[in-house]
């Protein structure tokens, strides 16, 4: 008997949606109402979660933006990104705490290494100082209290009166690539998250986690972030493929992908390494298309094909070791739909840690 997987999907609240990538449609920006519309048609779809993502210099507010949804989402669980370069930790606790509550224990927290807005910090003290961040709400949130003296908190707090419903820490999902962020994983994260890629180097990434956890006594969980275009015939499913291309312009594209955060990331030079492997359709193995990462920084490739496809490749992964999948797809709230219709109803699934059995 298999272990059901979660599946997530994605609220573009960074204005990362659209009909046509790399274009500006007025109606596709990032606002209250166009977000939750995402996040509605994901609840109404019978996904498991949904992440909601943050960026301080594109979009609105995560954490503004899930006390909003809240009263309104009635069984999906909320994923919460937060950057830690923003946040006092303290502070954050007792968001993530309140929002718990709000959803009756059903938030989970995308764990983001972040700069300070408008200040830079080279790579090892910054992912040193989310490590810190981590090892202070982590323990306020499991209703202990904190001491810690470290390069960046230093800091004695008593217990927080106010909890979640479960009174232990909602599960934090954490990526990246470089050796600083994946020794953050293993010390500190609940599931590790990564990109696509090509087969053999998503194993390779696996088994390294796996070790550098095991090192630090731990066990980490895996979660898969994708884009997804599903329709009935494969031909349909690339032709959506096409479809959304279509107005890219090249230079446009490329200043798209530069005037992200994490342009220079190992992560996005992984995603640009695929886009070289290619095929001239923009595949790098069966199913698996890299035509997204023309046009956006981050997770650039996308499972596109039929329901059997689709679903075949999710249960790959979920072989591999993967039990959590963030999905999207452009525009989200239609390809949400198309998800949720032709591929979720093929796949055990629910969601993939729950604070109170923790």
């Amino acid at each position: 008997m298999t272990t059901p997987v979660e599946i997530s999907w994605f609220s573009a609240l960074c204005d990362d949606d659209a009909e046509f990538l790399g274009t500006q449609d007025p109606a596709f920006l990032s606002s209250f109402e166009h977000c939750k519309t995402i996040v509605d048609a994901a609840e109404a779809g019978g996904f498991d979660n949904i992440l909601l993502p943050s960026g301080y210099s594109l979009g609105i507010d995560p954490v503004a933006f899930a006390a909003g949804v809240a009263p309104n989402v009635k069984k999906m669980r909320l994923l919460l990104a937060v950057r830690c370069g923003e946040m006092w930790p303290p502070q954050l606790a007792r968001q993530i705490a309140t929002l718990d509550q709000m959803l009756g224990g059903r938030l989970t927290v995308n764990i983001i290494s972040s700069d300070m807005p408008g200040q830079t910090m080279e790579s090892a003290p910054r992912y040193q100082r989310t490590l810190e961040a981590m090892e202070i709400v982590r323990p306020l949130l499991d209703g202990k209290p904190v001491d810690i003296d470290g390069e960046h908190y230093q800091m004695q707090l008593d217990p927080m009166r106010v909890g979640t419903v479960s009174g232990k820490c909602p599960p934090f999902y954490f990526g990246g690539m470089s050796p600083a962020a994946r020794e953050v994983a293993a010390k500190a994260a609940d599931v590790f998250l990564m990109w696509p890629d090509t087969k053999d180097k998503v194993q390779a990434l696996v088994d390294d986690m796996t070790k550098r956890a095991a090192a630090h006594g731990r066990t980490l969980k895996f979660g898969y972030r994708v884009h997804v275009i599903v329709r009935e015939t494969e031909d349909e499913a690339r032709a959506h493929a096409r479809h959304i291309m279509s107005k890219l312009d090249a230079a446009e594209g490329e200043k798209l992908r530069a005037r992200a955060l994490d342009a220079a990331s190992e992560g996005v030079r992984r995603q640009a390494m695929m886009r070289d492997a290619a095929d001239d359709d923009g595949f790098v193995e069966d199913n698996l298309w890299t035509g997204i990462g023309r046009a956006r920084s981050g997770c650039g490739a996308a499972i596109v094909g039929n329901p059997d496809q689709v679903a075949a490749k999710l249960e790959m992964y979920r072989e591999m070791g993967f039990s959590a999948f963030i999905l999207s797809g452009y525009p989200h709230a239609q390809e949400a739909d198309y998800f949720s219709r032709l591929v979720l109803p093929r796949i055990d699934h629910a969601p993939l840690l729950d604070a109170r059995d923790t």
